[in-house]
């Protein structure tokens, strides 16, 4: 088995000499060379062997660096296997926790699990996160929406999460009446496996899976680090996260920086363009330029305020404009069924396009119809996906 191995935070020459056995690894390093090593785009090496030996919980550099490379494996070396670090490691998404003392057999075994894991584990999901630049713009019309599209495209695979911790309203435009919320789930982030995260989210008839807002007023301040393990174990278990964001929590705009894409929803109102502008420049302060976008809500091309004048407020291209249909849309609330659900409609059209385009999806319908024209005029005999 050759494999690049890179001890992280250790000077025991004999675990050295169990990994040398195992495979060949660089220099060991630092434990503070974690936080270089979880960067975007720094060059990962095959696994990852830390030794928390003599430390009593995880460095946040681990969870850093399992958001950013999902498939680089870690080994942890521990003194024991203390039930805390175990679900603390679980949460981060460490599966192999190796304790004192060791054994070259146990060392080498979970070497091979991590090696074999790395040819079939997929990557982390997409996390989307909405956030209206005032409110009545349609923020949780289109994040309910856009969820409900992801699910139909591919079922069973959408969680959509509703960040208003109290009085949200995403379980009433998809007709559900959940028994949990998402305030069960930030209370208990300490026992939050997967059997616990399940039972907290309803199955709605949309297709969407749903942690819901909750009807009790939350007396503590909002944790940060408590809303940053809900959303990592979120993207572990669903391919795609849609967040429906409060503008005005901090803690909350704090814990969004592992999400993929944060998309303002504005519309063409002066005081509505003036708050998305504030909001764009918080937001690059706290997570970048890169990850922002705006789209625009019941567009009119002959509003006063056009689609320019809005990128120039906020800094951004408009990456997407909805069709202005409000009988539509609050005929769909009134019935608790999402208007995705209508094919038919241009909203639900437009609708579909965005949740391809934040997603990857996308490319794969270009891809998908490619292969249809290559089985059109080609060779009969093409095997198409799934057959």
């Amino acid at each position: 088995m050759s494999l690049n191995l890179l001890l992280v935070g250790s000077n025991d020459r004999p675990l050295e000499d169990m990994l040398r056995a195992c495979g060949m690894y660089s220099t060991p390093v630092a434990g503070s060379e974690l936080t270089t090593l979880a960067a975007p785009g720094a060059k990962q090496p095959d696994i990852v062997v830390l030794d928390l030996r003599g430390q009593s919980q995880l460095p946040s550099a681990l969870l850093l660096l399992k958001r950013q490379h999902a498939t680089t494996g870690v080994l942890i070396i521990a003194d024991r296997l203390d039930p805390a670090l175990l679900l603390e490691a679980m949460r981060a998404g460490v599966s192999e926790v190796v304790a004192a003392p060791l054994v070259a057999s146990e060392v080498e075994g979970a070497i091979r699990r991590l090696a074999a894991q790395r040819s079939i584990t997929p990557s982390g999901g997409v996390a989307v996160a909405f956030l209206g630049a005032k409110g009545g713009v349609g923020t949780t019309t289109i994040s309910v929406n856009v969820a409900t599209t992801l699910a139909t495209i591919v079922p069973g695979s959408t969680l959509l999460i509703d960040l208003h911790v109290t009085n949200g309203d995403a379980a009433v435009f998809l007709g559900a009446e959940p028994r949990f919320s998402i305030l069960d789930a930030l209370e208990n982030t300490h026992r939050l496996d997967e059997a616990f995260f399940r039972s907290l989210i309803v199955k709605t008839k949309a297709g969407v899976d749903l942690l819901s807002s909750s009807d009790r007023v939350m007396v503590t301040p909002l944790d940060v680090r408590r809303i940053r393990t809900l959303l990592e174990i979120a993207e572990r278990h669903y391919r795609f996260v849609v967040l429906d964001v409060p503008r005005s929590d901090a803690a909350v705009l704090d814990a969004l920086e592992g999400v993929k894409q944060i998309v303002i929803v504005a519309n063409q109102e002066l005081a509505t363009v003036r708050s998305a502008s504030r909001m764009a420049s918080s937001l690059r302060q706290r997570h970048g330029t890169d990850k922002l976008s705006v789209v625009v809500s019941r567009s009119d091309r002959q509003a006063e305020i056009s689609h320019e004048d809005v990128e120039r407020a906020v800094g951004s291209k408009v990456k997407h404009s909805f069709p202005s249909d409000y009988r539509r849309a609050l005929d769909a609330l009134n019935k608790g069924r999402p208007l995705a659900l209508e094919h038919q409609s241009e909203l639900a059209a437009s609708i579909e396009r965005l949740a391809r385009s934040l997603t990857g999806l996308e490319k794969a319908a270009k891809s998908d119809k490619s292969a249809a024209r290559f089985s059109l005029f080609g060779s009969r005999k093409t095997v198409t996906a799934g057959a």
